[in-house]
């Protein structure tokens, strides 16, 4: 990563937020650069365990929303999910995409898609059939799933998606069919290449009709649940635990080492200070501890790219945040280099939603970029008064965010930003929720402004930029332009090149930038620590799609 020199007005807010621009430690010594993604694919394990040790355990940030696949919207459920349940497809060290519970599939035109169901079990002895595949995918667009990626299949041009995922058509005009207990055939309206690359989000997942039939909401409950991946829950403990268990009939059950694994609700502050008393063995780590961690125990940081933006989400359906002279007035006045100051983890300041690393992604900066911090903060002046806001009658909202250290760091410094770039002309409230009704307040759009972030779901623009699609289910800004909507349309034309595609994709982020649709703050890393004695993490996978059944304790 390039370790930014910061500017002048970076170190200035530095000084008001009562940071130094090297670090949380007030040294003047210079921060050392995380590298992202050098060295092995995977960890090898280096260290030894307590020979009786058969769980790992794991620091997951926070309190999964859903184990339900269908009903997941977040890392931290899928992180989990991903263990119990197999997809058709997986992804490798690398974040390329494999073979799961589909061995091949084959297609001839990237629209009709024939996918055939290796030999596998269901943890209750069921054979895993094509007519699983179908039950789920149609489930994930059914109206009474009330499920947060209701749209997917809809933006993969499923046949009839839309119109499924909106009650006007029935559940067996979905475009999706069993053509036998081991063939799946998924037609698409558009030809999308990458479509095989989107059946790996936890979303799509095969889920055992029966047992979800029979026990409704409970079918998630240890008694209860069926799974078809390495592991299987063996109890969940709200606000302390879930643990899950080896799955005797998963059909490479030889492979997972691991006995059982324990994920823990615990944000990185209380993950570090258990990381640090041997009670677990993968954490993750403050940005503000980075130095400390790096001389303590260096070698057990991993430091990986993701495909990853922060950004902040206007309400656009609600005042005062609809004036898209306020939203581009917010956005003028943040500096966003001085947020790898406050993160320390290798982050990149972020002027686009998509990140720059993404497959087939170009550069497109908003006109001001090249503007000086000062000038940008006389045009946002200018654009608050002409919306009519001033230092003496200021702009007035609510800024959500969820409850976090890093949370609290990032809204006071964004905050600070426009109390000094803006002369008074905003007064925001800062208001935080923990996690589950953080993510239940921006379903509902009862926000002005949330602190945001979005993971690609598959290594491609369109994973980002179908966000801000019109009636998109994740889309709770409510950012709708037409012209916006059918420049994405026309990235699957028959007549869409590479070479085009690349070039909507470009013009579509300069669309979000004109309309300031989103706020992109940055791009981040990932960063955990891993104690020696555990062998497989990867520091190349972009998606950050680990397996447990990967991964080895070194006994």
């Amino acid at each position: 990563m390039i370790h930014r020199k910061p500017a002048a007005a970076t170190l200035a807010l530095a000084s008001l937020l009562g940071l130094t621009a090297c670090g949380g430690d007030n040294s003047n010594s210079s921060a050392p650069a995380l590298t992202v993604g050098e060295g092995q694919t995977s960890i090898a394990a280096t260290g030894t365990a307590p020979a009786d040790k058969d769980t790992l355990v794991i620091v997951n940030g926070a309190e999964a929303s859903s184990l339900d696949p269908q009903k997941s919207q977040d890392t931290v459920s899928s992180a989990i999910i991903r263990q119990m349940f197999d997809g058709l497809v997986s992804t490798d060290a690398e974040g390329k995409t494999v073979p799961g519970l589909a061995e091949k599939w084959e297609t001839q035109d990237n629209k009709v898609w024939t996918l055939t169901l290796r030999d596998a079990k269901w943890s209750n002895g069921d054979p895993i059939t094509a007519h699983d595949a179908v039950y789920a995918l149609r489930r994930l667009v059914d109206p009474n799933t009330g499920a947060y990626y209701a749209s997917y299949l809809a933006d993969a041009k499923v046949v009839n998606a839309e119109a499924v995922a909106t009650g006007k058509a029935p559940l067996t005009q979905l475009g999706v069919a069993a053509l036998d207990d081991k063939t799946l055939q998924i037609t698409l309206t558009e030809a999308v290449p990458y479509f095989i690359d989107m059946l790996a989000l936890p979303v799509t997942f095969p889920v055992h009709q029966k047992t979800v039939e029979t026990h409704g909401d409970k079918w998630l409950s240890p008694e209860n649940i069926v799974v078809s991946g390495a592991y299987k829950l063996e109890q969940t403990v709200v606000g302390s635990h879930t643990t899950l268990v080896k799955n005797p009939e998963y059909y490479d059950a030889a492979k997972a080492t691991i006995e059982k694994v324990q994920f823990l609700p615990v944000p990185a502050e209380g993950g570090l200070n258990r990381y640090r008393a041997g009670e677990v063995d993968v954490s993750l780590v403050p940005g503000d501890q980075i130095q400390k961690v790096q001389s303590e125990s260096g070698s057990e940081l991993q430091v990986s790219p993701r495909l990853c933006t922060y950004y902040l989400e206007p309400n656009i359906a609600a005042a005062p945040l609809n004036d898209p002279r306020v939203r581009e007035a917010l956005s003028m006045a943040i500096v966003r280099e001085t947020f790898p100051l406050i993160l320390k983890r290798g982050e990149e300041p972020a002027y686009q939603l998509t990140p720059l690393s993404i497959q087939g992604m170009q550069e497109a900066a908003p006109a001001w970029k090249s503007m000086d911090q000062e000038a940008r903060n006389q045009k946002a002046k200018e654009l608050l008064a002409e919306a009519g806001y001033t230092a003496d009658k200021p702009l007035q909202f609510e800024f959500l965010y969820s409850t976090s250290e890093t949370g609290k760091k990032l809204s006071s410094a964004i905050n600070a930003m426009w109390t000094q770039n803006l002369g008074g002309a905003v007064k925001a409230s800062q208001i935080n929720q923990e996690w589950k009704s953080f993510l239940d307040t921006k379903n509902q759009g009862s926000f002005s402004l949330a602190m945001s972030g979005w993971c690609a779901d598959y290594n491609e623009p369109s994973s980002f930029l179908n966000l801000l699609k019109t009636g998109n289910s994740n889309n709770t800004g409510k950012y709708s332009n037409q012209a916006y909507d059918n420049l994405l349309a026309s990235t699957l034309s028959a007549e869409a090149t590479d070479e085009a595609r690349a070039g909507a994709y470009k013009d579509l982020e300069l669309l979000i930038s004109t309309d300031t649709a989103v706020i992109p703050l940055y791009t981040a890393v990932g960063v955990r620590l891993v104690k020696p004695y555990i062998g497989g993490f990867s520091t190349k996978d972009p998606l950050d799609g680990y397996l447990v059944k990967d991964l080895t304790i070194n006994k």
